[in-house]
């Protein structure tokens, strides 16, 4: 299809991984030189709030979430395979063996991840159960010289037989890489779905004043796919006149899975920004000949 946005020096952007417990989140990491990250503010071990859980939620099911969460927390892969079915499946076409080789690949990238999921949503449907939940994972990645930092934010809905995820799917995702002193703060406007052949934009501003720093920057977008969790993808910068990027796309037209990404780098520090775009509904009909 080629790609939906312009690319904007040169940059190679690497995917670190994404199978993230009960859900799996896009990640790109920027090679450049290493800079200085001011150490975080709140301890890794600081005990963190417990999310509310749905009325009348089935422990069994709440369980399962927790103890999912606790073997990631633990990096133990075996244990966390104990919660996948055989016969899963997965919306972005992973299984449970190229999951176990993408999560074996962020824990070494990110040995210090914490995994929070909250239950949004729940309902019997036979003999499963099918649930919504909200996956937050944080962490740092060590470098040279400081540290870059992760943050994402899945949305996904899973299908649950037997204490077993059968089935997954992806509904939303989003994922912040910083590095440096002074890391951009990023606001993103991104559509979550559009229709087949629907143009869309895709803004992302820097909040703080340039004042008299430059800002580096780029758009891409990748199709998701399983191979695309671990093969790099570059894409070049450019000096930018405004705070930020702002590009107009067009979805393919055929329903398809994407992430859309934003990189802005300036003197002190770099944030990378991926956000999933669903491409969903009916292919608009063919132009008719005169």
């Amino acid at each position: 299809m080629g790609k939906i946005l312009n690319s904007l020096s040169a940059c190679l952007l690497a995917p670190v991984l994404l199978a993230l417990s009960v859900t799996v989140s896009s990640n790109r990491t920027v090679a450049q030189a290493p800079v200085q990250t001011p150490p975080a503010s709140t301890p890794a071990n600081a005990p963190q709030p417990q999310p509310p859980v749905p009325l009348n939620a089935p422990a069994e099911l709440t369980n399962i979430i927790a103890q999912i969460d606790a073997a990631a927390n633990q990096r133990n892969i075996n244990e966390v395979l104990k919660f996948y079915s055989p016969n899963f499946t997965h919306s972005d076409g992973l299984t449970r063996q190229s999951m176990t080789q993408a999560l074996t690949t962020l824990w070494k990238s990110y040995p210090q991840l914490k995994y929070q999921t909250q239950l949004q949503s729940w309902q019997p449907q036979g003999k499963a159960i099918i649930a919504e939940t909200v996956t937050k994972i944080t962490g740092t990645q060590p470098q040279a010289v400081g540290n870059t930092l992760l943050d994402a934010t899945i949305r996904s809905k899973q299908q649950y037989e037997n204490g077993q995820i059968v089935q997954q799917e992806i509904l939303s995702e989003q994922s912040q890489i910083k590095t440096g002193d002074k890391p951009p703060t990023v606001e993103v406007k991104l559509p979550q779905q559009v229709k087949p052949g629907q143009q869309y934009n895709f803004d992302a501003v820097v909040r703080e004043p340039l004042g008299e720093d430059y800002l580096l920057g780029a758009a891409i977008e990748e199709p998701i796919r399983p191979e695309n969790f671990t093969n790099p993808a570059r894409v070049d910068l450019e000096l930018l006149s405004s705070g930020g990027l702002f590009k107009i796309g067009r979805a393919p037209i055929k329903p398809d899975r994407y992430w859309v990404s934003a990189v802005l780098i300036r003197g002190d520090g770099m944030t990378l920004v991926t956000q999933r775009l669903n491409v969903v509904g009916k292919n608009p009909p063919a132009a008719q000949k005169p």
